[in-house]
């Protein structure tokens, strides 16, 4: 079996030409590689990325503990964290650094759906960019989920001190840190302000 590797700062993406995964394989080869954190793009390639930084890792711990906190007061949906991937339509299965699923739509999968890599495309998603990351994958990453569903996503640039919001309708607005970011109608009642959540 012959790969053909492309690096692309701090990823490393693997194409295996003639040979294709079955869903439940890509599953038990993640499982059989669990100290990497592995994605599949629509077009079957697979995706190693790097470990995050422990100061990215401290900034996703933090947003995902501010959204579960939200989650919890009305039990709404399911928060999920990084290490979580879902099936999207497109073929692809990525893992967001933070995501939120409604109950009604988490519910109405099998409990054997809900134990691998879930077909499902979560409401909201968050991807907070490390100094490793280039901004070109996570733009598509975020456009892949919005084409098959999302219905908000934030594209967090700690360098930047800004975040890019993404809407269902395809619009954009970019949001300084020092003012409140707002969940709107698909987060009800969610708002934070990231330069006092990284502080």
């Amino acid at each position: 079996m012959t790969a053909i590797a492309n690096q692309f700062e701090g990823t490393l993406r693997l194409s295996f030409p003639g040979i294709t995964m079955s869903d439940a394989e890509f599953f038990e080869f993640c499982l059989a590689n669990g100290h990497l954190r592995i994605e599949r793009n629509a077009a079957g390639e697979i995706i190693i990325m790097s470990p995050t930084g422990s100061k990215t890792g401290a900034r996703n711990a933090r947003f995902t503990t501010a959204l579960s906190i939200w989650n919890f007061k009305d039990n709404l949906g399911e928060v999920f964290d990084s290490s979580t991937g879902f099936k999207l339509p497109n073929g692809a299965t990525y893992g967001p650094d933070t995501a939120w699923v409604p109950l009604e739509k988490w519910n109405a999968l099998s409990s054997a759906e809900q134990e691998v890599f879930a077909p499902i495309v979560p409401n909201f998603i968050a991807e907070i960019r490390s100094k490793s990351d280039a901004l070109k994958p996570i733009q598509e990453k975020i456009a892949e989920f919005i084409d098959c569903g999302c219905q908000l996503a934030w594209l967090i640039d700690p360098m930047l001190q800004r975040t890019t919001v993404y809407h269902a309708d395809g619009q954009e607005e970019e949001v300084p840190f020092d003012q409140v970011l707002s969940g709107g109608t698909v987060l009800p009642g969610f708002e934070v302000n990231l330069s006092e959540l990284f502080k």
